[in-house]
C-alpha cells in the first residue's frame, strides 16, 4: 500500500517593494494632482461611532 500524499502548495512570492518603486509611486500621485498631507502626532485616522452591540451579559 502507497502513502497518501498531497501536492506541495505553492509559496506566495514575498511581498518586496524597493526604495526606487516607492519614490516612483509617490512620483505617479504627485504628478496627476494627489497631495501628501502632514498629519500632526497625536491624530488618528480612527472614525468613532456609535459602539457595535455585544453580548448581552447575564
Amino acid at each position: 500500500m502507497s502513502a497518501k500524499t498531497t501536492p506541495s502548495k505553492r509559496k506566495a512570492d514575498a511581498a518586496v517593494a524597493t526604495s526606487r518603486s516607492i519614490d516612483n509611486q509617490i512620483e505617479s500621485f504627485l504628478a496627476s494632482g494627489g497631495e501628501i498631507q502632514k498629519i500632526p502626532n497625536g491624530i488618528s485616522g480612527q472614525v468613532y461611532g456609535a459602539p457595535r452591540p455585544g453580548k448581552p451579559t447575564k
